[in-house]
This record gives C-alpha cells, sequence and structure tokens, in this order.
C-alpha cells in the first residue's frame, strides 16, 4: 500500500486562504514581525493542525540559521527535586517558544563539561544555559565564552552573562520576620554553617537574618555551626541543648537542618513549637512532611529556570546584573502563635 503523503507547506496555505510566504511566517512564529493580522495566523495555525502538518525542522533551520534547541548544562541534574523543577521551568518556557531543550550533566567534572559544551554547539544549539544546584559563584568555563548562554541559579562576579538566582538576602530577612512578628525571638539561633567560599546561600541568607533584627533593634543571640545534615544537625543541636540555655527559636539554614533539630528537640523532650518555634528555608517536600510542618523559605526554582530560557531566547530583558527572584514564604505550623504561652520565659536581649 502506497503510504498517504504528508501535507505541504502549499496544502497548508492552500486551506487557510493565504499564500505560501504568509503562512511560512505565521508557522514560524514571526505574524506580528512582518504584519500578519492575528486572525490570519490563527487561520493558518488551524490549518496546519487539522491537516496534521508539522515544519521540516532541518530545512527551516538551514533558512533561519536557527535550531530551535537550546542546550542545558548542569552539574546535577538528576539530584532530587529541586533539580527537577529547575528543568521543568526551562523545558515549559521553551516548549512555550517552539524550542527543544538538549540536557547534559556533568557530575562536577570540568573536563566532561567542556565536552557536552563543545558537543552540544557543534549539534547547533541556538544556545547555553549554565545551570548549578546550589546557588554559588562561578568562573565562566572558557568553552562557554562568545556563545549566547545564560547562567541558573549561579552567577560570575564579572556579570560577563546573564544571570538569574534566587533572592537570598531578602529570604533571610523575610524568615526573621516571622520570628520577630510572632514574638518568639526572645533567644533567636541560627543552625548551619556558611563555609564553602562558591556557595552563595549560607551568607545571603545569614546577612538577611541580621539586617532584619538589627531594623528591629533585635540581635541574634547565638549561631550553631553545622553541615546542612540530618545527622550532623542532630548532633550540634542536641550538643547545644545540653549546654543550654534553651532557644526560643531556631533559625536553620535548609530543611534537613529543621529535621535534626526537630529529632535533637524531641530527644530532649521539647516540643515545636510549643517548646521551640523552628523555621528554615528550601521550602522542600520535607518541610511539609514533617510534623508540625516546618514554615519555610522556598526556592522558586520553577520560575528561575523559565526566566533564564526567556533571556536566552531573547523574550526578556537582562539589566546587565544578576537577576533576583523573591523566595516565597511556605506556612507551617512550627511557630508558636502571639500570645501561645511556652514553658519559658527568657528575659529579653539587650538591643545593640
Amino acid at each position: 500500500m502506497d503510504r498517504p503523503s504528508r501535507p505541504t507547506l502549499r496544502d497548508v496555505a492552500l486551506r487557510a486562504g493565504v499564500s505560501r510566504t504568509t503562512a511560512s511566517y505565521a508557522l514560524a512564529g514571526r505574524a506580528t514581525e512582518m504584519r500578519i493580522s492575528d486572525e490570519t495566523a490563527d487561520r493558518v495555525l488551524r490549518a496546519a493542525a487539522e491537516l496534521g502538518f508539522s515544519p521540516n525542522r532541518t530545512a527551516q533551520s538551514l533558512r533561519t540559521r536557527r535550531s530551535h534547541t537550546i542546550g542545558l548544562i548542569s552539574d546535577y541534574v538528576a539530584y532530587g527535586e529541586f533539580a527537577g523543577r529547575m528543568l521543568a521551568g526551562a523545558s515549559a518556557a521553551a516548549r512555550a517558544r517552539g524550542t527543544l531543550v538538549l540536557i547534559g550533566e556533568t557530575e562536577g567534572d570540568a573536563s566532561l563539561e567542556q565536552q557536552l559544551i563543545e558537543e552540544m554547539l557543534v549539534r547547533g544549539v541556538d544556545g547555553l544555559v549554565y545551570a548549578t544546584l546550589a546557588c554559588r559563584r562561578i568562573t565562566v568555563p572558557e568553552a562557554l565564552r562568545g556563545t549566547p548562554a545564560v547562567l541558573l541559579n549561579c552567577f560570575d562576579a564579572s556579570a560577563s552573562l546573564p544571570a538569574v538566582v534566587p533572592d537570598e538576602v531578602e529570604g533571610g530577612r523575610r524568615i526573621a520576620r516571622i520570628v520577630l512578628d510572632a514574638q518568639v525571638d526572645e533567644r533567636t539561633v541560627i543552625v548551619g554553617n556558611a563555609e564553602d567560599p562558591t556557595a552563595i546561600a549560607g551568607e545571603r541568607r545569614i546577612a538577611g537574618i541580621h539586617a532584619e533584627f538589627a531594623q528591629a533593634s533585635r540581635r541574634v543571640s547565638g549561631h550553631i555551626q553545622s553541615r546542612w545534615e540530618v545527622g550532623a544537625a542532630f548532633d550540634e543541636v542536641s550538643r547545644a541543648l545540653a549546654d543550654g540555655p534553651l532557644p526560643t527559636a531556631l533559625i536553620c539554614l535548609n530543611d534537613r537542618i529543621a529535621m535534626g533539630a526537630y529529632e535533637a528537640l524531641e530527644a530532649a523532650g521539647l516540643r515545636v513549637p510549643h517548646d521551640v518555634s523552628v523555621v528554615a528555608f528550601d521550602g522542600s517536600n520535607l518541610a511539609q512532611w514533617l510534623r508540625p510542618s516546618v514554615t519555610s523559605v522556598g526556592i522558586p526554582f520553577e520560575q528561575l529556570g523559565a526566566l533564564a530560557v526567556d533571556l536566552l531566547l531573547g523574550s526578556a530583558d537582562w539589566p546587565g546584573h544578576a537577576i533576583t527572584l523573591p523566595m516565597p514564604v511556605i506556612a507551617g505550623a512550627s511557630v508558636r502563635a502571639v500570645g501561645q504561652p511556652g514553658d519559658i520565659t527568657p528575659p529579653p536581649i539587650e538591643a545593640g
């Protein structure tokens, strides 16, 4: 049996009652540029859908010198919910522009990273998104220079490339304001360290916390140094509880630290939030699984991924510096309500 012939651009043009040139521009998304009316463009798109027409991408790319593909290079793209959400946002934004995302994971290997970048460029991608799982400062890989590229969840201090990152300082201020508004700030302790010189989340969150407390003429009482892991947080918070005094609020630098803090408080016979209020960062699923759920400042991963693609494809403007996106508060039940009595009433801390 003969295969039915595939519909052609001419078939679409005849069905829509327009010229082949008009049909071509409408299908390429250039209707506004070529001053084709919305009604005509819609008629062409309906005709293409009814006929089952799909453009020949190879021929199209030869004409336009665009492949309608972009590359996304990341250190870890298959590592849990955060990477998945970033990729989902980037992919959705690309699909809306008729573009496919090709993904490469380097696992932190610099030589593999260079190879992946070069391979994607050889395949004619229209540009690259360079992403990191943890928000950090980077040195732009040499292979990216001279290539249309956007940095996602990372930035280069020289601002040589557009970059999109979460507003960690404002996130710190938001979580501090929750503690201050709930009036559980009498003895507030930060849990978590910021020792990685390239990672910026910890240092910026801490800076935001201190800034908000200072604005309220208050101060943080202490800082428990801990790796951002459940077990380490359990050990360090347990040690701090044994040494005293008892905190009224713990600000944990991520949700895994909050989980370790919960376990340490429970082991000490203390309840969240009746005895100690706990807040955190990241807004992960873990924050909602804990009981009571943790009030956490989330990271807008989907929006970060989408904006990076919009910048790359030219549908968003770059102001010449890293663009910061607000971090939303995800309310939980881990903060004692104003006026709700606790088991302790520590004296207020003098301002200064």
